[in-house]
């Protein structure tokens, strides 16, 4: 088996998800064990969150046991392998911690990120996240529409997407002093998909403030999109008018294109995306289209080529 270093490694070099998940699956186990070990009780570093109310718009699946959704996790932030955010980012400071919104919008702001908690009522949203490797969850996020926090800052008639940028600090990101992509992280959608009802803005999952290996403290969450395009550790909102570059769309172009779409017709490069391995389940399901939110979503879409524009 070759072995890179971290240094050296890059995007299109990473081993695909089918080819090492017999490998993964054999050491995972001890993998959790560890991580265990070392973190008795992930929770213990969330607090609970309060006044949460029930979202008309989550799924009724089986939701994935917290220890997964927070042992299994790409955040490359902290490394490439599933278990090292939950082993190198227990020492990220969230606090203090602002996000900046800006660019083409009337009033522009700063949030301070307890003072987003405050201002805008917490949901709990159980969706589906379908990640471009071939596996899956349900997850119990905890937040907020993100539409809400759009309509108060007022974009301009010149604003036509919505840019994310997350927390570059090499000090405390050790994934970030690899030159596997180009930091800080950044991701994209259409102004009309950060409106759209299911995009939110996560600060929890099941019922506690959000672990920093999931994204503290606050993270996006796009449901019918695949998992790279929910960007995590968010320290800016930018309104612009021309399509923004994305941190996997600058490191391989070919391989995912800005829009994402959960899309079984369309293969990535090196593997099928038309089946799906749902964590803790042992036999694939079919993928579908828009990861099962095509009724909300679809129209969206209408009149374009989802192959040209996966």
């Amino acid at each position: 088996m070759l072995i890179k270093k971290a240094d050296v490694l890059k995007a299109a070099e990473i081993t695909p998800y089918e080819i090492y998940l017999k490998r993964r699956d054999f050491l995972r186990a001890g993998s959790a064990l560890a991580v265990s070990a070392l973190l008795p009780g992930v929770a213990e570093a969330t607090t609970r969150l309060s006044g949460i109310v029930s979202s008309p718009y989550s799924t009724s699946e089986e939701k994935t046991p917290y220890k997964d959704v927070t042992t299994y996790n790409n955040y490359y932030e902290f490394g490439t392998d599933k278990s090292d955010p939950a082993e190198n980012a227990q020492g990220l400071r969230t606090r203090p911690w602002t996000i900046s919104v800006e660019g083409a919008v009337k009033r522009p702001k700063i949030w301070d990120i307890d003072a987003l908690l405050k201002a805008f009522p917490i949901e709990e949203r159980i969706y589906r996240l379908r990640c471009v490797e071939g596996w899956s969850m349900v997850i119990p996020w905890e937040g907020f529409a993100l539409a809400n926090l759009i309509r108060q800052v007022e974009p301009t008639g010149s604003a036509r997407y919505v840019e994310f940028t997350t927390l570059h600090d090499p000090a405390q990101m050790p994934g970030q002093r690899s030159s596997v992509l180009n930091w800080p992280y950044t991701e994209g959608l259409r102004l009309d998909e950060a409106m759209h009802p299911l995009t939110i803005l996560a600060v929890g999952l099941y019922g506690q403030t959000l672990p920093n290996q999931n994204g503290a403290p606050v993270r996006l969450v796009v449901p019918w999109k695949y998992g790279f395009k929910s960007a995590k550790s968010i320290v800016r909102i930018r309104f612009v008018e021309q399509q923004p570059k994305t941190a996997w769309g600058r490191a391989a172009p070919s391989e995912y294109g800005f829009y994402s779409n959960v899309n079984p017709q369309v293969d990535h490069p090196r593997w099928s995306q038309a089946r799906e391995r749902r964590i803790g389940e042992f036999f694939k399901r079919k993928t579908e289209m828009f990861n099962g939110y095509g009724e909300q979503v679809a129209r969206l879409y209408q009149g374009m080529d989802l192959r040209k524009n996966f």
